[in-house]
């Protein structure tokens, strides 16, 4: 997200020449009469003054950073390359401050759907009583977890976080194409993308009037340290909870539970005992008051939802509950993600 800089000359052409829009699409750098929008005016014309063998150098010299710090993004069923190093484009994508706001008014609303419809869906069911979703689209979907039944009417919101899957229209509208509710990825791999930027390229970085994301972090902690807890008048203990080493994104898991402070647990770190949470520590077990996971519902509880799962808790869901934890996001929240609805 950027504001508008204007540039102070035209975008010198041979920076262009390989380059063309493909037809009856949204380019995102050229528009209809195939000359730079404005908001990459700046940002070509630095480029351009960097010069080709500078920026092949700064391109090596951000590989390096990665490399260095770990970013990786691990592939499935590829074992001459299980680890692969994050790729980052040193061509940033931009959208100006006006352009967000108006995508920003239709996230948040969705926001609220999602959330009022994970509520209905795992309580009073009103918009399947009133025949606006069909019962098998509910039913029917591996995301919907029946011992969720009653559990989320007691807080006016219940789904904390989601991101979506965007697209343009050829007219430069959005349209949202799908979404993700359990456990949504990908701010750490931007805030390691904008850490990584800032480094390579420092001046123009700070010349192009970037938004920080350090207030949607900070958004972050305060909604997880709001959540209620077994234990008041104490700071919370807030565990992120990841599947482990062999997950995709495991490099994210460890970024940010060191980035906002928490400990990062897989599940042998973790015991239910009376229907509360425990982190297994060298001083004895410390009580848990929300888990942030990175682990899908279905192996969450080896108890009562996949009984063969070994990335889960036994016993995490009658610890839920009960309220002596908060997980986020809630436990059934996959639902959300059926293209059906």
């Amino acid at each position: 997200m950027q504001r508008t800089v204007t540039a102070m000359a035209e975008v010198p052409q041979p920076l262009l020449q390989a380059y063309s829009a493909l037809p009856d699409t949204y380019d995102e750098l050229l528009d209809a009469s195939g000359n730079p929008r404005e908001k990459y005016k700046f940002l070509l014309n630095s480029y351009q003054e960097i010069g080709e063998a500078e920026l092949e150098l700064r391109q090596r010299e951000l590989a390096r950073l990665l490399k260095e710090n770990g970013v990786t993004y691990n592939v499935y069923g590829n074992q001459d390359e299980k680890a692969r190093l994050w790729s980052l484009d040193m061509m940033p994508y931009l959208m100006e401050s006006t352009e967000f706001s108006a995508l920003e008014r239709g996230l948040l609303q969705r926001g609220e759907l999602l959330n009022t419809l994970f509520k209905d869906l795992y309580g009073p069911r009103r918009l399947l009583f009133d025949r606006v979703v069909p019962p098998e689209v509910v039913f029917a979907a591996q995301g919907f977890l029946r011992p969720c039944h009653n559990l989320y009417q007691n807080r006016e919101r219940e789904l904390l976080f989601f991101s979506c899957d965007l697209a343009r229209r050829s007219d430069g509208t959005f349209v949202v194409i799908g979404d993700r509710s359990q456990a949504p990825s990908g701010t750490g791999y931007a805030l390691e993308n904008r850490i990584a930027l800032s480094r390579v390229f420092p001046s123009l970085y700070r010349d192009s009037e970037v938004h920080r994301v350090a207030m949607f972090f900070r958004g972050m902690r305060k909604a997880l340290s709001a959540l209620p807890r077994a234990r008041e008048n104490r700071e919370p203990v807030i565990v992120l909870l990841t599947p482990g080493p062999e997950n995709e994104t495991y490099f994210e898991h460890v970024f940010l539970a060191g980035y906002l402070g928490y400990t990062l647990a897989q599940s042998t770190d973790l015991t239910v005992r009376a229907n509360r949470v425990y982190l297994k520590t060298v001083e004895g077990h410390q009580q848990v008051d929300v888990v942030l996971r990175r682990t899908d519902d279905q192996f969450m509880d080896p108890l009562e939802l996949r009984g063969d799962s070994l990335l889960g808790v036994p016993g995490i869901l009658e610890a839920v509950r009960s309220g002596n934890v908060s997980v986020v996001n809630p436990l059934g929240a996959a639902v959300l993600e059926n293209r059906s609805l």
